[in-house]
């Protein structure tokens, strides 16, 4: 007997959406019933294009620069003006300066840019997107689940890249302390933990001669993983087959993270 992974009757706001997990991430929340709104910053075709293939009464792009805590509210009234309701929040975007920097010569701009777009960001979202959640809450049913995309950086650091290792360690704690706080509401908190995944954020890396045989030799798989490979475990968090799961941090990256 197969079962499906359904989010009938859900509305999903995920970020990041218009490309790599986002994208594969909106196209599989679609797929299982949902209704999706997405932001985009500067991929308009890319985001166009993929509402389009959605349809545009399941899916609906948007154009948000997430780079404040006060970006992150207009997002969240605009799929609630949309839909009419918020019950998913998956925060994906985020950003991953290519360029080794050294802590000493980082510059004061990196690290501020770094830390609005990955962490400022999230908790603008975050704090929105429960505040929606509760004040829509039916009494036997879960107000909503919300899941923070962060990485094997945010758990076992990354050299020259401290800002965004720093922001997504921050993610891990976001999630162990608001599983708890959220608890009572219904809403459960949990994790995505990518290692390195093919998509353009990583394609410098991966293209890259002299740094892609590194990245092969540390994942026990031998290979990177893919969107899709990303999008089902989030999928599967939202679902209520994950009913008993919360605060957790789910590694999705070929036992990376093991060997690191």
């Amino acid at each position: 007997m197969s079962i499906p992974l359904t989010l009938e009757n859900k509305v999903a706001l995920i970020t990041g959406g218009s490309r790599g997990i986002g994208a594969a991430t909106v196209r599989m929340f679609v797929a299982a019933g949902a209704r999706v709104v997405f932001n985009y910053q500067r991929a308009k075709d890319q985001a166009e294009q993929l509402a389009k293939e959605c349809g545009a009464s399941n899916c609906v792009a948007v154009a948000s620069d997430l780079s404040s805590i006060e970006s992150a509210r207009s997002l969240v009234d605009a799929a609630v003006r949309q839909f009419g309701r918020l019950d998913i929040l998956v925060a994906n975007h985020g950003v991953w300066p290519p360029d080794d920097a050294p802590v000493e010569r980082m510059s004061d701009e990196q690290w501020h840019s770094t830390v609005s777009i990955n962490l400022d960001s999230v908790f603008g979202l975050v704090k929105h997107s429960v505040h929606q959640m509760k004040s829509q809450r039916r009494i036997g049913k879960a107000a909503g689940n919300i899941v923070l995309v962060s990485s094997t950086a945010g758990q076992r650091g990354e050299a020259f890249h401290c800002d965004y290792a720093a922001t997504k360690g921050a993610l891990i704690s976001m999630v162990k302390g608001l599983s708890t706080e959220l608890a009572a509401s219904a809403i459960y908190v949990n994790c995505i933990a990518p290692g390195w995944v093919n998509t353009d954020m990583s394609a410098p890396a991966l293209n890259d001669p002299k740094t892609r045989d590194g990245i092969f030799n540390k994942i026990p798989l031998g290979r990177v993983g893919t969107p899709d490979e990303i999008a089902g475990p989030i999928l599967f968090l939202c679902t209520d087959y994950a009913g008993f799961i919360t605060g957790e941090v789910f590694n999705v990256n070929g036992g990376a993270v093991l060997v690191g």
